[in-house]
């Protein structure tokens, strides 16, 4: 995601002179865009029953979305009528297609929970208050049913679990950074903001509402107590300054963790589930929360040092000021601390009074998103991105299979398994590289034996590893992409048995430009300072509308080391006006008719709804000028995943990201996060961009409770189609 804590991606470097990847494409179908099956080789061809490389495409072509589909088990169609861009200037609401109805459910600063105040508008609310309250800048997001009496799950009652990601520190407090002083109280109240809001919302009388005084409504913020399990729980760079945290101070002990407690997730992006029902939350830009008072190693002589600088901390900060009031935060005298962020964390919904989890076996980066598949072995693997310019696309594969029958066997199944990192292959064929102590790196020398990842014994050098995990990704040679953000894996149904999983790759503006250069295999890069060249699964230089890329697992096995790949769509403007590149048209490929109705850029949230269609969501200015003026605002569009045929269906307020989506189980319903509209406003002026939901709407979804203004806030809305019917047809 964006805001404040992402780098820009409207900005325009060197061009380079490297092949397109459309003609490698096109050699090998010229009519479509479909995989082949490039690496399966004649031995394959020969054991899947004498099937010519032609008879195996045809066999695993995707099954159309629509009508003949449905009623021969498929998906239904794509119906609605696309909406048109949001151009400038920006309408302060959010739009969607005739037929349909949206609402706004709820918002930052509601109650969730017992003795929750209502929003006041004016930031008067205090730490303890905001941590009763739903929490700011909404991101990725899942709904929970609740089981009916009949067992099945129940449709209009559920707990809805919401990453809050980060805090406009402007609007959150009445004079912003500055008036009366930088204080405690105010980064306990930034701190309170952060993490997961969990809301029980239910449908009475055909309106959706938050139950406030509900006993599961929960907040888990930057300073929730938290376990660390996993191969890395223990570890020396795990073991922190200890300290006694209340809102009035953060008390050194004088001790030192054991390795294995933290306190807090932040800057909590994208999200992910699990089969056995809990919430995985995704600690992606956790690095700008650190500064230092002091000085801060970032050189590449101590391991610390060279850990702060591939994971990019830096003394100011980015945005916030917690380090010069709360030591917790303090580079320069609490340096392992960052050590503690970075990974995915577990969270029982149910369980109010339940501890939340850091497992680090599925390693540590800045996590975007994490969605699992579970194949027909029952092997379960976990598929993400890590979100900065020239990082990379892992999957966590599970050492036990997942037990449908009984969900306490489930209960550890995240901290023992292999965790392994892609390579795109110019062939369309790509391997999944094991981060395992015996894997040998590109300079021919096995991770245990690497000084970044060398200990006492094999334990040991997995932990460091995980910790390191971006070095690791070096370290073997792992492809470097334009910014993996969200992964989804699509469904399985109607006939359609492959493992197809989807990364969006949201912009690079270093790719292709001049004096080319690569993560080093050592580690040593700075993080995002890399200038790669174009290649075949980033093909673009100034990437700056962005792609999504696909691939398809080997065997229809989880546990596959191979993988057939190929891009779904490259982004872009089809008006546009830029100068096109070598490499870059600017004006993408995407399906849509008529051509341009369905523009759009900077894919970033990505999501299979349960009846196969695929839902993107974009990250960019949001103000519908420069290269989006013809584009507009951010938006969420649907595709068919067969064809690619594209529909825009929602556009955002002023300079918000559309971000979060998920369904109730009888797919009527769908909760969409808006996020941010109306950022860069000054604490002055909190309304200068955006007073949006209360510019849209006078009461909240349930019709009644009054929604109060004064200050632009991020909001879940709910969207249900006026016949009754699912939505997306």
């Amino acid at each position: 995601m964006k805001g404040k804590q992402h780098p820009r991606n409207d900005v325009s470097l060197n061009p380079s002179t490297s092949r397109d990847i459309h003609a490698v494409v096109d050699a090998v179908d010229p009519a479509r865009r479909r995989f082949v099956g490039g690496g399966l080789g004649a031995a394959a061809l020969a054991s899947a029953g004498g099937l010519t490389l032609g008879g195996l495409v045809d066999s695993v072509e995707a099954r159309p979305l629509g009508r003949a589909a449905a009623a021969d088990g498929g998906p239904p169609g794509i119906s609605f009528t696309s909406v048109p861009p949001s151009l400038a200037p920006v309408a302060d609401r959010v739009t969607v297609p005739a037929g349909y109805t949206a609402r706004a459910f709820v918002a930052w600063g509601d109650p969730i929970m017992p003795g929750g105040p209502a929003f006041a508008g004016d930031a008067r609310e205090s730490a303890a208050e905001q941590a009763l309250q739903f929490g700011m800048h909404n991101d990725g997001m899942h709904f929970f049913p609740f089981p009916r009496r009949d067992g099945r799950e129940n449709p209009e009652h559920g707990l809805l679990c919401v990453n809050n990601e980060y805090t406009h520190e402007e609007v959150l407090h009445p004079d912003g950074l500055v008036g009366a002083g930088y204080t405690l109280a105010k980064t306990r109240k930034s701190q309170a903001a952060h993490g997961v809001s969990i809301v029980e919302a239910a449908r009475v009388r055909g309106q959706w509402r938050v139950v406030r005084r509900s006993p599961f409504g929960r907040r888990i913020t930057a300073n929730t107590f938290m376990r660390i399990s996993g191969p890395a729980a223990g570890h020396a760079l795990l073991k922190t300054r200890e300290f006694t945290i209340t809102d009035a101070a953060t008390t050194p002990t004088g001790g030192t963790t054991d390795g294995t407690v933290a306190y807090g997730t932040i800057n909590n992006c994208a999200h992910g589930w699990t089969p056995w029902g809990t919430y995985l939350t995704c600690e992606e830009n956790w690095n700008g929360n650190f500064g230092a008072t002091g000085a801060l190693d970032t050189t590449t002589a101590t391991e610390v040092g060279k850990l702060n600088r591939r994971y990019g901390l830096s003394t100011s900060g980015n945005g916030y000021r917690w380090h010069t009031t709360d030591p917790r935060f303090d580079l320069s005298t609490n340096p392992n601390e960052p050590h503690l962020f970075g990974w995915v964390v577990e969270i029982d919904p149910f369980r109010p009074d339940s501890t939340p989890v850091k497992r680090t076996m599925l390693g540590r980066f800045k996590h975007e998103s994490v969605q699992h598949v579970v194949d027909d072995d029952h092997r379960i693997a976990f598929y993400m991105g890590d979100d900065e310019r020239n990082e990379y696309i892992y999957k966590f594969v599970a050492k036990r299979r997942y037990n449908p029958a009984l969900r306490a066997a489930n209960r550890n199944l995240l901290d023992e398994g292999t965790l392994y990192v892609a390579r795109f292959d110019s062939d369309l064929t790509g391997v999944w590289i094991a981060l395992a102590p015996d894997t040998v790196g590109i300079d021919g020398v096995k991770l245990r034996d690497n000084p970044n990842f060398a200990g006492a014994d094999d334990a040991e050098v997995q932990a460091k590893i995980l910790i390191k995990t971006r070095m690791a990704a070096d370290a073997v040679g792992a492809t470097m992409m334009d910014r993996p953000e969200w992964t989804g894996a699509r469904p399985r149904i109607g006939g359609f048995e492959e493992i197809e999983v989807y990364c969006t790759l949201t912009n690079n503006n270093r790719r292709g430009t001049s004096s080319a250069s690569a993560n080093a295999a050592d580690g040593s890069t700075a993080a995002g300072s890399a200038r790669p060249p174009v290649d075949a699964a980033n093909p673009r230089e100034d990437n700056v509308y962005g792609h999504i890329i696909r691939w398809r697992e080997a065997g229809r096995s989880v546990a596959a080391t191979r993988f057939a790949w190929d891009l779904f769509v490259q982004a872009g403007d089809s008006a546009t006006t830029k100068t096109a590149k070598p490499s870059n048209d600017y004006r993408g490929n995407i399906a849509d008719d008529p051509n341009g109705s369905a523009d759009y850029g900077a894919p970033d949230g990505l999501w299979f709804d349960p009846f196969g269609r695929l839902w993107v969501q974009t990250d960019q200015a949001g103000n519908a000028q420069g290269d989006w003026v013809h584009i507009g605002a951010n938006c969420m569009v649907c595709a068919d995943p067969a064809t690619g045929a594209t529909r825009r269906f929602l556009t955002a307020p002023p300079n918000a990201e559309v971000t979060g989506v998920t369904m109730t189980p009888d797919g009527r319903t769908m909760f969409v996060g808006v996020q941010h509209p109306g950022e860069d406003s000054s604490a002055a002026n909190p309304t200068q961009y955006s007073n949006w939901p209360q510019s849209q709407w006078s009461v909240e979804s349930d019709g009644v409770t009054p929604l109060p203004g004064g200050r632009p806030r991020s909001t879940v809305v709910v969207i249900t189609k006026d016949d009754g019917g699912i939505i997306g047809t």
